[in-house]
């Protein structure tokens, strides 16, 4: 049974505008080839929002689309001025991060960065998962700003917006040039990834966490591998993120899980397993966020859900409707992270009873602020007097 048929027989919400709009991406065949796509997370590869054109591939009586390659990774450099984005959002906890990367080769189809692509001109689909900018200058950039006079100290976070230990690490060795960086200076950090890559950097953080500078948090949405392999197809699997869990508590840094997004209706029965098994791997925080859809990842996510969950794709969007005051996402500071309403609630209160059985996030610390010293390596310019 093809797509198309489920919309026939009611899998969307009648009367509604976004869901009228998947059903017409099915019809009009803006989904790209499976063959195209394989291990990648969208199914679409639409025009950036600011583009003044919308381009979409048609078959031109030929089957010429056979002859279309698959979507590869490529991987550009960028140079910026600064490496260190500072916010003032009253619902973050940090206000300064580093990425070394934009774009994301983990192919996470709900991510809320992906919206940041059309900056570059380029889709909010295939094109995120696909076409990366890398920032090898980032540690020396690091480094200067880092030496400025004035600079005040606070965590930097790093893994916030696209993941630093995504698979072309491996090549590239950004992340690990950063934390080089900041443990000479002795800057406190804190880490946000879905890959087991980070063990590699053990024996950069373990000194680091010694002092005080230094904590990871692994992301782990759901422990079922088929689902993780839809949802995040190219992040390691769930037994490996907890391995890595495991690892850094076993090596004296300090290991939290992150349950990101949870998703009603699709993984948000397996917020306790979650928890337990995040804490039998040693992690002693925990925290969550309700699924984001801001901008393009909206119709990204739906087009998802309707071609591998189209049975469960009403359930799942009115439920994401009811914490969202009736739309896919509401970005007001108050409710973007956790939602509204009775289900968010619900959500809330089962993380907090678990996490409190488990005596999780009881004895948080701040990290250490009072240790750093002014680089004054490569790049950096001495002072005259």
């Amino acid at each position: 049974m093809n797509d198309l048929s489920h919309v026939r027989q009611g899998a969307f919400a009648p009367g509604n505008r976004a869901d009228v709009a998947d059903a017409l991406m099915v019809e009009t065949g803006l989904r790209i080839e499976v063959d195209r796509r394989r291990g990648r997370g969208a199914g679409i590869n639409t025009s950036g929002r600011f583009e003044p054109v919308t381009r979409s591939t048609e078959d031109d009586g030929w089957n010429s689309l056979e002859d279309l390659p698959p979507f590869k990774t490529e991987v550009q450099v960028e140079k910026p001025r600064t490496i260190i984005a500072r916010n003032d959002s009253p619902d973050i906890h940090f206000d300064r991060s580093v990425n070394p990367y934009r774009g994301c080769e983990h192919g996470c189809i709900y991510c809320f960065a992906r919206p940041t692509h059309a900056y570059m001109g380029l889709s909010a689909g295939l094109d995120f998962e696909a076409r990366l900018f890398a920032k090898p200058d980032a540690a020396k950039l690091l480094e200067r700003e880092l030496a400025k006079p004035g600079y005040k100290v606070k965590p930097i976070a790093i893994g916030t917006n696209t993941d630093p230990y995504q698979p072309i690490e491996k090549e590239w060795r950004i992340m690990r040039q950063i934390l080089e960086v900041l443990k000479a200076a002795d800057h406190p950090v804190m880490i946000v990834t879905k890959s087991a890559m980070v063990t590699r950097d053990i024996d950069i953080l373990t000194p680091m966490a010694e002092k005080g500078l230094a904590r990871v948090g692994l992301s782990v949405t759901t422990l079922d591998r088929k689902l993780a392999r839809l949802m995040e197809p190219r992040a390691s699997t769930p037994e490996k993120r907890l391995d890595a869990i495991r690892k850094l508590s076993e090596a004296g840094i300090p290991a939290s899980v992150l349950m990101a997004p949870v998703i009603p209706a699709l993984n948000d029965h397996e917020i306790e397993r979650v928890l337990d098994s995040a804490k039998a791997a040693g992690a002693s925080e925990a925290s969550y966020v309700i699924l984001r859809l801001p901008l393009e990842v909206s119709p990204l996510f739906r087009d998802w859900l309707l071609q591998h969950y189209p049975d469960r794709y009403r359930h799942v969007m009115s439920l994401v409707r009811s914490m969202r005051d009736g739309k896919d996402y509401d970005a007001d500071f108050t409710k973007r992270m956790k939602g509204a309403g009775p289900y968010a609630w619900q959500i809330g209160r089962r993380f907090e009873l678990a996490a409190k059985r488990l005596e999780l996030n009881t004895n948080r610390r701040a990290l250490n602020c009072d240790l750093f010293v002014p680089p004054l390596g490569t790049g950096v310019q001495l002072s005259l007097l």
